[in-house]
């Protein structure tokens, strides 16, 4: 499949470009895009979605086609950005559908912008425990900015890039997302893109892991259909954070797909296209409520205890 099978289109939001593919009709979905990828990540997917939604894929700031400037690169700076990308492109309401990085920007999405999500999709997703690849937590420390533009130097980009593509094709289950970690390493030749995603990193992840987490406010998905997609051989962020998700969330459906890494819906498409297809199928658009929103934020979860030992869990 080529790079850009759907045209990229472009809008400038703040004085900011924005690059976004739109296809298809009916509801709408939003596909948020990991760290370092773009809305490529979602091309075996996109058209198989098409055929019964509006399809949005946007490049977030600082990745891909879009922008890359000194900005906000927090989770709020990204939900933002979404809402005012949504705006323009006259779409009231959608199902948000993050992967990992993005499963962070659609968590914050939902919780600042209720009255637009009608649903959340949460794939290999960031925020539901500490752990994380250590090659993540790299990009934290002193120095990264200046070891990557080295290893960015044509002749050494280009050897290892073939040799990881090279391993993402031998029969191990623990190398079959270096093929994607090749891509994400071909995007630091950029310097402003380098710098874009130390940013971002630094905004949800220190050198002990992930810093960032939905547990807190977990118990607003009860007014909100939520699902949960991981490759049970994710070695980027562990398939038990889906565990943490259904403890957070009791009423989320959560599936983990045999035979997959940390992206679900590359690994196995059709079969992601259908499962998404029958959450939304299957349930009703959230309804936003501002009094019972109200009611929800005065309570809380029930007990600090209870959240501690949910949250145990990604870390026993």
């Amino acid at each position: 499949m080529p790079d850009h099978p759907y045209d990229v289109q472009h809008v400038t939001i703040h004085g900011h470009r924005r690059a976004f593919v739109k296809v298809g009709s009916g509801p709408a979905l939003l596909l948020l895009h990991g760290l370092g990828c773009d809305h490529t990540t979602w091309a075996p997917v996109i058209g198989l979605l098409a055929r019964r939604y509006t399809v949005i894929a946007p490049d977030l700031l600082g990745h891909g086609d879009s922008a890359k400037p000194r900005a906000d690169y927090s989770l709020g700076g990204f939900a933002n950005g979404m809402r005012d990308l949504l705006t323009v492109l006259g779409v009231d309401r959608v199902t948000v559908v993050g992967h990992s990085f993005g499963g962070g920007v659609a968590m914050q999405f939902a919780y600042q912008f209720p009255e637009r999500t009608d649903r959340l999709v949460l794939v290999a997703s960031g925020g539901l425990g500490p752990e994380v690849s250590p090659a993540i937590r790299a990009i934290t420390t002193p120095g990264f900015h200046q070891a990557m533009g080295v290893l960015a130097l044509p002749g050494l980009r280009h050897a290892g890039r073939a040799a990881m593509k090279a391993l993402a094709a031998a029969p191990s289950r623990h190398l079959r997302d270096l093929g994607e970690v090749a891509d994400i390493v071909e995007s630091f030749k950029d310097p402003a893109a380098r710098h874009a995603i130390r940013h971002v990193v630094r905004a949800v992840v220190d050198w002990r892991g992930q810093v960032v987490t939905m547990a807190d406010r977990a118990y607003l998905t009860e007014e909100m259909p939520m699902a949960v997609v991981w490759g049970h051989d994710d070695t980027v962020i562990p398939a038990r954070h889906a565990e943490v998700a259904a403890r957070l969330a009791p009423g989320a459906r959560v599936e983990v797909l045999p035979n997959a890494g940390h992206f679900p819906h590359k690994d196995h498409p059709e079969r992601f296209a259908r499962l998404l297809h029958d959450f939304v199928r299957t349930t009703q658009p959230s309804t936003y409520d501002r009094e019972r929103f109200r009611r929800l934020l005065e309570d809380g979860c029930s007990t600090q205890a209870e959240l501690a030992s949910v949250t145990e869990i990604s870390s026993a």
